[in-house]
């Protein structure tokens, strides 16, 4: 590696939001640390994240991200990009080609806003003009008019030619959602109320017509009835600061829930057992694993298979023990679905 340039090759797709690889997001990463490593140290290094390429693949990648503002490299652009970031004196340099007009009509990315200048837009509780619009209306004609607000930018994202191809009471995971196309479409609503709508957006709010109906009460101010979240009275006792009222869990031994732990623990079992075969690992030897963690069923969750496949194991585990933990409860997780309730997940140590 005594060259008189490192020059270290990487992508950016994954960072920039292609769906299904969190793989090139690590190993960029990874990329951009050597060349940070090697220079710290006085060593030459330097990481080149690449946007995408015009003739290269992932042309649905390449067609949403111009989309959004990055257009795809030609030949001719990359080569003077690359002979650009010799003389930038950064371990890691971004060459792409950024569309200003799009960006600033679709939104800046924060990283990005050092580079390109907008308007500033009011956040809150909505933009003025269409509170005006729909306070205009009847009752009928507000719902209505979100609605196609709602669709009208469902389609942007989706790439469909008319509203007609989203109907307002299909499931957004059904026509084809994901996590980074959830993200497009509360940045496209974002912009067009003024509002600060969440990313889980269309997870929280699952089809156009109920989104419609929530993003009309957040344009014109209306909330649920206080009392509707009212708190409940409750005294809790100074040496019992934490109520367990569910529990579930997945442990080696074949262990999938809380009573299966107690028998195994109570039984002196062994959770220890032989590699899985199914992971291609090859590997001799013993350990505690999972057998089942591949069993996860993405359509019971609203997630599409292809989705399914790019989560971490640990995503999906995740999921599956919050819902068994609240039905442990005995409450019916759908009843859950807009109220302030939260899963707060983390690791501990012992």
């Amino acid at each position: 590696l005594d060259l008189a340039m490192f020059v270290v090759f990487s992508s950016v797709a994954g960072v920039l939001g292609s769906p299904g690889q969190g793989n090139y997001a690590a190993a960029n990463a990874f990329l951009d640390g050597l060349a940070q490593y090697r220079r710290d140290r006085g060593l030459a290094g330097q990481s080149l994240a690449w946007g995408l390429w015009a003739e290269g693949g992932m042309a649905g990648d390449a067609q949403r991200m111009a989309a959004a503002g990055f257009p795809p490299l030609t030949v001719e652009q990359g080569l003077a990009l690359f002979d650009a970031a010799w003389g930038v004196d950064r371990p890691v340099v971004v060459p792409v080609v950024l569309d200003l007009p799009r960006l600033r009509t679709r939104g800046v990315p924060p990283m990005l806003r050092g580079l390109v200048r907008t308007p500033t837009r009011r956040a809150a509780p909505g933009d003025a003009g269409l509170v005006a619009e729909l306070m205009s209306l009847g009752s009928d004609e507000r719902v209505a008019t979100v609605l196609n607000l709602v669709r009208t930018h469902v389609v942007a994202v989706l790439g469909h030619a008319t509203n007609d191809a989203v109907q307002p009471h299909h499931a957004f995971t059904d026509l084809g959602f994901d996590s980074l196309t959830a993200v497009e479409l509360r940045n496209r609503l974002n912009a067009v109320t003024g509002l600060r709508l969440p990313a889980t957006l269309v997870f929280d709010y699952p089809t156009p017509a109920v989104l419609a109906e929530h993003v009309l009460g957040e344009i014109l101010g209306q909330r649920a009835a206080e009392d509707d979240f009212a708190p409940v009275p409750t005294v809790v006792g100074t040496d019992e600061p934490i109520a367990i009222v569910g529990m579930s869990c997945r442990y080696p031994g074949g262990v999938s829930n809380p009573d299966e732990l107690w028998d195994l623990v109570a039984a002196g079992g062994d959770a220890i057992g032989a590699f899985p075969t199914d992971r291609g690992w090859g590997l001799e030897g013993a350990g505690g694993f999972l057998y089942d963690a591949a069993e996860f069923d993405p359509g019971f969750f609203g997630i599409s298979p292809r989705e399914a496949l790019a989560m971490d194991p640990q995503q999906r585990l995740l999921l599956e023990a919050s819902w068994e933990a609240i039905e442990n409860a005995g409450i019916d997780p759908g009843s859950l679905r807009g109220s302030r309730t939260g899963v707060f997940a983390g690791l501990m140590y012992h």
